[in-house]
């Protein structure tokens, strides 16, 4: 497994970015908060409507005014609680949305050489985005409702008895303590837990791309025996958690428990006139009903949050791996040809990050527009890198790469303007017509039916069930090395691209193999600007230039 870099910020920078990222639901979240707002003043009508129609109970009054108050005050809180949470869940997908695609931009921007590995990257693509949801959709509704429902609630209750009042608002700060103290461990153990999951997804990505390596080497039981260790960690960090999740929410209703408890202590002994110390108020049955059926509601906010607050320490450790990513830089606009361009190679260096040497110094080559030039070389004498630099794959060390004149830097990304065909060609779940079609969704059929005839797949295709529409999984469905070079170039041929690159377009291949597939690279290569990178002289033979490589 690659070294992972260290996916460490400073508080205030995870904060930072938090906020930053919760203003793309800005709309929903405001709709939210004030949803959440209304539920209480919904709860104090609640308290009023239970507090008056048992009143006017006892006293023999008209109090179905007042249960219907009751009622309508239930459903209200329901249809708010109901829309809050829709509200929140809106908020978060279009959080998630904008962050998916800033991490994904700037993992399509990553510089070649990057010390971020794929499966740090792909983590906090997948696991760190979606940590966001539970953050933006619960946990920021309830810090606002936490941190003004209670205290109007409390100035509600003061108006029917200050006592009552005071005693709510002192047993708020141990709830408050307990709440910071839970907070802090819980804050640790989901950055660890985190860090654990980071851990075992980036193994597993890496044992999968490398499982024929595994599998050539019969390392299935140490391989298995790893992600077993990496998944009991996971399951022992998580275990941590709602430890101290079960603590947290046991001491947090303790103390709302208590305080409740001591209002209707109070309440009753008032009540009976049996306080033991003299007290400036005398309650009547409505007051002390509307401050006992008021004083949960005052928690309940609280408890929320507490619950939602684990959402919160998981966001804060995602985005500490969302910061590692590097941020997109800004690009030209995409360059266009219409025709095939000139490229011309002026000096040019090419090193990789660490490497003690560069893979080429000093490179000049003028490659005539519409014409091929092949690259012809030894393993490491730098032909791949050289088609990698078109693909913003490798780095420019020094020197300059002009297409038409114009330097690289200057024409943005250039993967549209560019047909691949790489020595091993991907292979999607899908159809055989959806993997020609990959580089060009918008081919019709027949066009994708005349690009695999051209390259000589129609026989294999005549033999398979289905034809085109046979499908293939990720390995290829027993796809041949030649048949899947011919798809590879099919795919080529189908992208009205004015470039072409070909990566050691017949590896592997046996003689007869190879023979069979020079026509279809010399269709591809027909009316483009192609660059070969080859081992092979009977492929080099096709082109119009030479170039050997040391």
């Amino acid at each position: 497994m690659q070294a992972r870099p260290a996916l460490i910020a400073g508080q205030n920078q995870v904060t930072t970015r938090l906020n930053d990222v919760a203003r793309s639901g800005a709309a929903p979240l405001r709709l939210a908060r004030l949803l959440v707002l209304l539920d209480g003043a919904a709860a104090i009508a609640f308290a009023a409507g239970l507090a008056c129609a048992i009143d006017a109970l006892a006293a023999g009054r008209e109090f179905r005014g007042w249960l219907a108050l009751l009622v309508v005050a239930t459903l209200a809180r329901g249809l708010m609680t109901k829309l809050a949470g829709e509200a929140g869940a809106r908020a978060a997908a279009q959080v998630k949305a904008a962050a998916r695609t800033d991490a994904a931009s700037a993992l399509a921007g990553r510089k070649p050489g990057s010390a971020l590995s794929s499966s740090d990257a792909t983590t906090a693509l997948v696991e760190g985005v979606e940590a966001l949801d539970g953050h933006v959709s619960r946990f920021l509704p309830a810090r606002f409702a936490a941190a003004a429902t209670p205290l109007a609630l409390i100035a509600v209750a003061a108006l029917a008895s200050p006592i009552s009042a005071a005693i709510l608002l002192g047993a708020l700060l141990p709830f408050i303590i307990a709440m910071a103290l839970a907070g802090t461990a819980a804050a640790a153990e989901s950055r660890a837990q985190f860090t654990a999951l980071e851990r075992l997804s980036g193994l597993f990505l890496d044992r999968v791309r490398a499982l024929p390596v595994v599998l050539a080497f019969q390392a299935e039981q140490r391989i298995t025996r790893d992600l077993a260790r990496s998944a009991d960690e996971l399951a022992t960090r998580t275990i941590r958690v709602l430890r101290v999740a079960f603590f947290s929410s046991g001491a947090l209703e303790f103390f709302a428990a208590l305080s409740v408890a001591l209002v209707a202590v109070y309440c009753g002994f008032n009540l009976l006139r049996l306080l033991p110390f003299p007290v400036p108020e005398q309650l009547d049955l409505k007051r002390a009903f509307f401050v006992l059926a008021l004083a949960p509601e005052i928690y309940l906010p609280m408890r929320r949050l507490a619950a939602a607050y684990h959402d919160r320490q998981a966001a804060e450790a995602a985005t500490a791996s969302l910061i590692a990513l590097p941020r997109p830089q800004p690009r030209p606009a995409a360059a266009t040809f219409a025709a095939p361009p000139a490229i011309r190679f002026s000096s040019v260096t090419l090193r990789y990050p660490d490497a003690d040497a560069p893979v080429l110094e000093g490179f000049d080559l003028d490659v005539p527009a519409g014409q091929t030039v092949a690259l012809l070389g030894p393993s490491g004498s730098g032909k791949t890198s050289l088609l990698n630099l078109l693909l913003d794959l490798a780095p420019l060390s020094a020197g300059a790469v002009l297409i038409d004149g114009r330097p690289l830097s200057e024409l943005g990304a250039l993967s549209g303007q560019i047909a691949w065909a790489g020595q091993h060609p991907l292979i999607t779940p899908g159809s055989i017509a959806d993997n020609i079609a990959l580089a060009h969704r918008v081919a019709t059929r027949a066009q994708i039916e005349a690009a695999a005839r051209r390259v000589g797949l129609a026989g294999a295709l005549a033999m398979r069930p289905g034809g085109l529409d046979a499908w293939l999984d990720e390995r290829g469905s027993g796809l041949s090395g030649g048949e899947r070079r011919r798809l590879s170039l099919a795919r080529a041929l189908l992208k009205p691209a004015p470039i072409l690159l070909m990566d050691e377009p017949t590896a592997n291949l046996d003689a007869v193999a190879e023979t069979e597939l020079l026509d279809a690279i010399r269709e591809a290569a027909r009316g483009r600007t192609t660059l070969i990178a080859t081992h092979s002289q009977a492929v080099a033979d096709l082109a119009d230039h030479v170039v050997r490589l040391t």
